[in-house]
């Protein structure tokens, strides 16, 4: 399990899992402490990410829009 952090506000928990066939990665977005949503990304034999968790990451900021999921996805860059 990692913690990454957006701003003071949110946070994204990921965790990976087995699955029959691979495994995921699922993220959990948070503000203020309260689940508001989740993302998984499904993997059967390995990622090409730059680092783990960038896909799910990725995928949990498309919940936003405008200038916030654009900063969200500078924050997201920079986590390398």
């Amino acid at each position: 399990m990692r913690i990454f952090t957006l701003s003071k506000n949110y946070s994204v928990v990921c965790q990976s899992e087995k699955t029959r066939n691979g495994f995921r990665h699922v993220a959990t977005l948070l503000k203020g402490g309260q689940e508001i949503a989740r993302a998984k990304c499904t993997y059967l034999n390995r990622t090409w990410e730059c680092y783990e968790f960038e896909s799910v990451l990725y995928e949990i900021v498309n919940n936003f829009s405008g200038q916030e999921k654009e900063n969200f996805i500078a924050v997201i860059k920079n986590f390398r």
